[in-house]
């Protein structure tokens, strides 16, 4: 397959990538290009603000998750409409699996996936330090993969100037720069960037953006060095299927947003037909559901809201008492237990299905990959059951759960985590799917039994 493509990387965190990213896809946009983007590593709200810019779903690539073959798939398959396909770092370019490795690092989807990288390069308070920083990144690796170089917040006056130097000490072409944006900045929380929804004047802010973007930057030098991508060579992966689709539904709105798109169509694959609903503000569940899922995002922001939907909640928590398949990550396992503080600490009554209570910590309770093992059998199959994801909350529980055995790898910490039974799996983890689809096979394999038996009742 013949695919276009870019990665922009860069030197840390913070250094501009997504409102950069952001801009540029716009750009493409406007030029008429036909554009797939994605995100490199387990982030959700990044490929939000890509899916407002392009009108289609983003996508995550991460080598931790799927490996070599399966990540040059999912890259190919979702690009297959597109001109070019534009990649989202994660981090500093390098920066990988358990802090000292540059596995799942952007620079090791760079290497499998063959594509083209552009080190965003934050300039600010910096001069000629900046070629001594590009020469590191470029000379680290011999197959580093930067093939250009932006600076971010450097003035137009002194940019012609840092540009000779840089190339004339680094071999590697300056393909423009990014003068302070105040006004494009995205503001932060708790969990990163707030989501597209929070920013106000969103579109007009990224046309705004796009416009600079097209006078300080080399479009035709980037898009030419995205065309000598090398092809992509990708294989289909055998994937079983139900004779019968289930229902699942799909909790979505502000409160659970944090899904996996490759996740979600992964179940479409195998059968499933996905119906969305609201916690938030429908009064009822969708009819004829055959099983649940309750995603990541901010129920602590919206647990008075949660709260007074009693209907709801009465409703979810007499279908699993029912028997109807649940998966919960985080924010939608925070839901079921008993109780949720809010920000504020003050608690608020949830689906009461599941023992425990939700409260904020102030810090980072976990974070980072984990590979789980099923310590019993659980929606996802039996004991022994393995499967890879990863964790980032500020929330903790008084019941976490221990059904599933949680490792994270190189440094090898263990705990146990999650509540389950042969119809659940609800814990902190955020579950790939891809990882084990035979464990997500196994969830519509519980859909079909659990519709089988309400039917002929």
């Amino acid at each position: 397959m013949k695919l276009p493509r870019v990665l922009f990387g860069a030197a840390s965190s913070g250094s501009g990538k997504t409102l950069l990213t952001c801009g540029i896809l716009r750009a493409l946009m406007d030029r008429g290009y036909t554009v797939s983007s994605f995100k490199c590593g387990p982030d959700y709200i990044d490929p939000m603000f890509h899916t407002r810019v392009i009108g289609a779903r983003s996508r995550n690539l991460d080598t931790f998750f799927t490996g070599e073959k399966l990540t040059r798939y999912l890259l190919a398959e979702n690009s297959r409409d597109a001109d070019i396909a534009v990649l989202e770092g994660v981090m500093g370019y390098y920066d990988g699996v358990g802090g000292t490795t540059p596995g799942a690092s952007s620079y090791e989807l760079a290497r499998v996936t063959g594509t083209p990288v552009v080190l965003i390069v934050n300039g600010k308070g910096m001069s000629l330090s900046l070629a001594a920083l590009v020469k590191g990144f470029t000379s680290f690796r011999p197959d580093s993969g930067i093939r250009g170089v932006i600076f971010n917040q450097v003035s137009p006056k002194i940019y012609e100037e840092l540009k000779a130097v840089v190339e004339a000490e680094c071999g590697v072409p300056v393909l423009g720069y990014v003068p302070n944006l105040k006004d494009y900045a995205i503001e932060s929380r708790h969990l990163g960037l707030v989501t597209p929804d929070e920013v106000e004047g969103l579109q007009e802010k990224l046309s705004g953006l796009a416009k600079i973007l097209e006078k300080s930057l080399d479009f035709e030098a980037l898009i030419s060095l995205a065309e000598q991508a090398p092809e992509l060579s990708a294989s289909e992966p055998e994937l079983p299927r139900l004779e019968e689709p289930v229902r699942i539904g799909v909790a979505r709105d502000a409160a659970f947003c944090f899904y996996y798109e490759d996740n979600l169509e992964l179940l479409r694959k195998m059968g499933a037909e996905l119906v969305e609903f609201s916690p938030l503000k429908d009064a009822a569940l969708p009819e004829k559901l055959d099983g649940l899922i309750l995603g990541g995002g901010y129920p602590e922001l919206f647990a008075t809201r949660l709260e007074q939907n009693t209907a709801m909640r009465e409703q979810i928590g007499r279908a699993l008492e029912g028997g109807m398949p649940c998966a919960a990550e985080c924010g939608g396992f925070l839901y079921l237990q008993n109780e949720l503080e809010d920000m504020r600490r003050f608690p608020h009554e949830m689906v009461g299905f599941l023992p425990g209570k939700g409260y904020h910590t102030g810090h980072l309770s976990r974070f980072g990959y984990v590979e789980l093992t099923s310590r019993r059998e659980t929606v996802f199959g039996p004991a022994g059951t393995k499967l890879k994801g990863h964790e980032f909350h500020y929330f903790d529980s008084t019941d976490c759960g221990d059904a599933f055995t949680a490792e994270k790898p190189v440094r090898h910490a263990v705990w146990e985590c999650v509540q389950g039974g042969e119809n659940l799996a609800a814990g902190f983890p955020h579950f790939y799917y891809y990882s084990n689809p035979e464990a997500v096979y196994h969830f519509l394999k519980r859909g079909s039994e659990y519709a089988y038996r309400r039917d002929h009742q």
